[in-house]
């Protein structure tokens, strides 16, 4: 298989950490990257102004690939791949 068809079959989860507040929504995108595929990507939803800082952190410390954030609608959105 080649890396094309990799990323191309690659799923997408939804992280909905919405509410919460620090330590938690990280503390749930740890939890639930262990569930994911290598190369599988995931979407987290979170209101907590510091996730995205912490999401970052945590790839920056796991090895696994922070997409980027964005704010849509006064919700955070943060891409994130697996990749350990």
């Amino acid at each position: 298989m080649t890396l094309a068809w990799e990323e191309a079959h690659a799923m997408q989860v939804v992280l909905d950490v919405k509410g919460l507040n620090c330590p938690l929504p990280v503390l749930r995108v740890k939890k639930k990257v262990k569930e994911l595929a290598i190369d599988d990507t995931m979407q987290i939803l979170a209101t907590d102004p510091g996730a995205a800082r912490d999401v970052e952190a945590f790839c920056t410390a796991s090895g696994n690939e922070f997409l980027g954030a964005r704010e849509e609608s006064g919700i955070l959105v943060i891409d994130i791949r697996r990749r350990t």
